[in-house]
Order: C-alpha cells, then structure tokens, then sequence
C-alpha cells in the first residue's frame, strides 16, 4: 500500500470499525497524522486543535481495525503500549473472526 493510497482510504473509511486494515495502512496513516498535526501546530495552535479532532475519528477506527487485523479485540487499541505491541505484530494471513485480510494493492 502506498502512502497516497493509505490515507484516501483512511478517509474513505472515516468512521468504520469493521473489518481490518493492513500493518501498511496503519503506519501509513500514522506519518500522515504526525507530519499534518506537526505542520499545523507550527503554524497556528486553534488549526492545530482542529486538525487533532478532525482526526481523532479516522485514527481511532484505524486502530480498531488494525488490532482486528492481528487478531485482537479493537478495545485494545485505547491502551497505549498494548496498542503499540499489537499494531507492531504481523497480519494474520487467514480469515479470522474480524473477517478476511486486506487484499493487497498496487497504486
């Protein structure tokens, strides 16, 4: 997955918590929200505010997919260092109860 890729479909899936997503789409979307949340703090702190909330959503449906992605219930995603570990480990190749994985993509 490339990274124009990761955060078009980060958007396209504003607010689903079904499902998974991809290691790749995870850290994809990660940079994205660091570089964008980085930029517009240096410009401006109330863009800044409104850009974190703006993405507060997608993120955290990321994250929720992503531990489906790996086998785990989305719930673990609000713990910080759980989440890490889990986002870290490899995607489960087989169909699991969160449903089949990420077909992979080239863009």
């Amino acid at each position: 997955m490339t990274f124009l890729y990761a955060i078009q479909a980060g958007f396209r899936n504003y607010g689903n918590f079904r499902g998974r997503a991809s290691r790749s789409a995870y850290w994809w979307w990660f940079l994205f929200s660091v570089i964008v949340q980085v930029t517009t703090s240096s410009l401006n702190n109330s863009l800044s505010f409104f850009v974190s909330l703006a993405l507060i959503v997608p993120s955290l449906s990321l994250s929720w997919r992503r531990m489906h992605d790996s086998g785990h219930n989305g719930f673990w995603s609000l713990l910080p260092i759980v989440n890490l570990v889990f986002a870290l480990t490899p995607t489960e190749q087989a169909v699991n109860e969160y449903g089949p994985p990420a077909p992979p993509l080239s863009v």
